[in-house]
C-alpha cells in the first residue's frame, strides 16, 4: 500500500480494488450495537482542516474512532494559523505531538503534497484547492460497484462545474482507471481544456448524453470559487444543465444518480431527483465512512495487522483486528 494518499493518480486498478474490497469488511460495523474494532488502538489521527467541511471531516472522524484511533480535530479558525503560522510550522507542531496520520483539507492545490515534506506521519488528502479529493472518488466507486455490481464498461457522465471541482478530476480518473467510459459535460466556460487528458471525453450536449448513461454524476456549482460570471444566471443554468424530472426520465431504467454534496437544490438538481429511488446520495455518505476506514486501516494498521489477501465480506472486521 502507498505511504500517502494524495491523488487518484497514485492508485492503479489493483490498489483501488484492494481499498474497495477492504471497505467491504468494515461496512457493516455501523449496523452493530458496538460500532468499533480495535485495529488502530493507540494510533492518533489528526483532521487538519483549513476549509469548512461537514461531511468529509465528520466522516474521517467517525472512521478513525470506529477503528479505535484517537482523534484530534484542528480548524484553522481560532488557531495559530489566524496569527500567521505557516503550514510547515503547524505540521511540525503536530509531528512533535506524535500524530500518526494527518487528514488535510486546504484551499491551495498541492498543500497535501507539501505537507509530506515536513512530517513522517501518513498524509491523506481530503481536498486541496481545485486539485484532488481521492477518498470522495473511492467512496463513489464503492457505491456504484455496490449497487450496479461492476465498474468496467459503465458509461459515466460527470455533469456541471467541472472547472472548479477537485471531485471531478478524482472521479474521472478513478472511473477511467477501473475501465469505465467517462464523459464530462457542462457549460463550455466550466469545462477546462485539459479535461481530455484525465481519461475522458467531452461534450456540451447533456440531453444527447442521457440515454446512454449508466451513472449520472452531478457536480455542485461552486460560486464561492468563481471570480467571473461563467453563466447568465442560476435559472439559466438549471434550464440548460440542471437535472429535473424530465431529464431523469430519459436515463436508462437501471441508471443511478450521484452527487458529492452539498447540493444546490433547484440549480444542478431538483428535489425530485435528489430524493428519487435511484439517487444514491445518502448511500455515498454512509459508504464514505467504510472507505475512509479502509484507507486508514491500510495506511496505519497494515504493518502490524494487514492480511496478505484483501478483506472481503467473508473476512469480518473482528478477524482483521485479531491478525
Amino acid at each position: 500500500m502507498i505511504t500517502h494518499l494524495l491523488s487518484m493518480e497514485d492508485l492503479d486498478a489493483e490498489q483501488i480494488g484492494h481499498i474497495l474490497d477492504t471497505a467491504e469488511g468494515f461496512r457493516d460495523i455501523a449496523l452493530r450495537p458496538v460500532k468499533k474494532v480495535p485495529t488502530l488502538r493507540g494510533r492518533t489521527v489528526c483532521n487538519l482542516f483549513y476549509e469548512d467541511s461537514t461531511r468529509t471531516r465528520t466522516s474521517f472522524e467517525l472512521a478513525a474512532k470506529r477503528l479505535s484511533a484517537d482523534t484530534l480535530n484542528f480548524s484553522a479558525k481560532g488557531s495559530s494559523v489566524s496569527k500567521g503560522e505557516s503550514l510547515k510550522d503547524t505540521a511540525q507542531t503536530l509531528e512533535a505531538m506524535g500524530v500518526d496520520a494527518i487528514v488535510i483539507r486546504h484551499e491551495q492545490s498541492g498543500a497535501a503534497q507539501t505537507l509530506t515534506r515536513f512530517v513522517q506521519a501518513r498524509v491523506l488528502n481530503a481536498g486541496d484547492g481545485w486539485h484532488q479529493h481521492p477518498t470522495q472518488a473511492l467512496l463513489d466507486l464503492f457505491t456504484v460497484r455496490e449497487h450496479v455490481g461492476r465498474l468496467a464498461g459503465l458509461n459515466v457522465a460527470v455533469v456541471g462545474d467541472v472547472l472548479h471541482s477537485r471531485v471531478a478530476r478524482s472521479v474521472v480518473q478513478g472511473f477511467a482507471t477501473m475501465g469505465a467510459n467517462v464523459t464530462v459535460c457542462g457549460p463550455p466556460t466550466l469545462v477546462p481544456a485539459s479535461a481530455p487528458s484525465w481519461g475522458c471525453e467531452v461534450t456540451y450536449d447533456l440531453d444527447g448524453l442521457l440515454a446512454r448513461t449508466d451513472v449520472l454524476y452531478l457536480l455542485r456549482v461552486q460560486r464561492e470559487r468563481m471570480t467571473e460570471q461563467f453563466f447568465p444566471s442560476s435559472r439559466e443554468y438549471a434550464r440548460i444543465w440542471g437535472v429535473g424530472r424530465d431529464r431523469l426520465a430519459r436515463l436508462p431504467d437501471e441508471a443511478v444518480v450521484l452527487h458529492p454534496g452539498p447540493m444546490n437544490r433547484g440549480v444542478e438538481v431538483t428535489a425530485e431527483v435528489a430524493d428519487a429511488p435511484n439517487a444514491l446520495i445518502t448511500a455515498q455518505v454512509t459508504n464514505g465512512i467504510a472507505v475512509r476506514m479502509s484507507c486508514l486501516y491500510l495506511m496505519l494498521g497494515g504493518e502490524q495487522a494487514a492480511p496478505a489477501e484483501p478483506v472481503t465480506q467473508a473476512t469480518t472486521a473482528e478477524e482483521v483486528a485479531a491478525r
